[in-house]
């Protein structure tokens, strides 16, 4: 049976790429039909519609870009629904609310379908190069299966119990790359108004204890300017939200995490949706500009 992938954007386009130059026996489909041909040239079959994947694949990995994309291309509400989960894996790599997914297990579960939670660290550099790093939450059976496939995006992938977990690690871990390169952007945004040359506070940085490939990749970008995307702003904010919400609903506090909502819905609203994360920069040279402290 085929392995199905659907959604071939920023990140799903290279990481099916990645399953095709494996070898995988892959049927693509993609609203945006442009984004197919990548795959075809890469020996993938380009399906006419989502139900066509369906179909033909035993195993659907879906990476897209929210909640309604998903519902859509499994017909949930409509008897397309169980008419193409029925029997099969349904692999859902996006990010969405921790409460989505849980309710999506049990939809596929009732419809006869397996499912699996598997969000990915990682922009589109890593998944070019298939070093994301997995997280993988379900029936134990689903799980070492998907895990078997997905190793030629990711260099790791790591089990996390029951879903939503996969999800709730990969907030955890979003919470962190967030708030690190917020920080980042903030410190190149500090030296260069007292003057100091960025290139050599990017050299300092990779010298001592604070490098990691996040600062060694971000870097670079803040001190060319440099906004081209690897993770749009506007998929950062919609993170950051999800994040908080799950923080919220658990009764926690996040007061680095909702400075940096802040800073990215500012970076949004002014037109930088669409650039790379490092586009917060805009953001606090914007409060800068207008005398703003906090």
């Amino acid at each position: 049976m085929y392995v199905g992938f659907i959604g071939l954007g920023v990140m799903g386009q290279p990481m099916a790429l990645r399953l095709a130059r494996a070898g995988t026996p892959l049927v693509v489909w993609n609203r945006t039909s442009q984004r197919c041909e990548a795959l075809r040239g890469a020996g993938a079959e380009v399906a006419v519609s989502a139900a066509e994947v369906f179909r033909r694949a035993a195993t659907v990995f879906l990476m897209l870009a929210d909640e309604a994309a998903v519902d859509t291309v499994l017909g949930r509400g409509t008897p397309d629904f169980a008419q193409r989960v029925a029997g099969r894996t349904v692999v859902h790599m996006g990010t969405t609310s921790a409460r989505f997914s849980r309710d999506l297990q049990e939809d596929v579960r009732a419809a006869g379908g397996r499912y699996v939670e598997a969000p990915v660290s990682g922009s589109r550099v890593p998944a070019e190069r298939g070093e994301l790093v997995g997280m993988l939450a379900g029936d134990e059976e689903a799980v070492a299966a998907v895990r078997t496939l997905c190793a030629p995006m990711c260099r790791e992938t790591f089990a996390c119990g029951a879903v939503p977990g996969a999800l709730l690690m990969k907030f955890s871990v979003n919470l962190f790359l967030i708030t690190l390169v917020t920080g980042l952007a903030e410190a190149f945004h500090f030296a260069e108004r007292h003057g100091l040359d960025q290139r050599l506070l990017r050299d300092v940085l990779d010298a001592g204890p604070m490098a990691s490939a996040v600062s060694r990749g971000k870097a670079p970008k803040l001190l060319e300017r440099d906004f081209s995307v690897q993770a749009a702003a506007v998929d950062v904010l919609k993170n950051n939200r999800l994040i908080a919400e799950a923080a919220r609903g658990a009764g926690l506090t996040s007061p680095l995490l909702d400075v940096c909502h802040a800073l990215y819905d500012e970076t949004v609203q002014q037109g930088h949706g669409e650039r790379d994360m490092v586009a917060v920069l805009h953001a606090l040279e914007t409060r800068t500009a207008n005398g703003r402290r906090c």
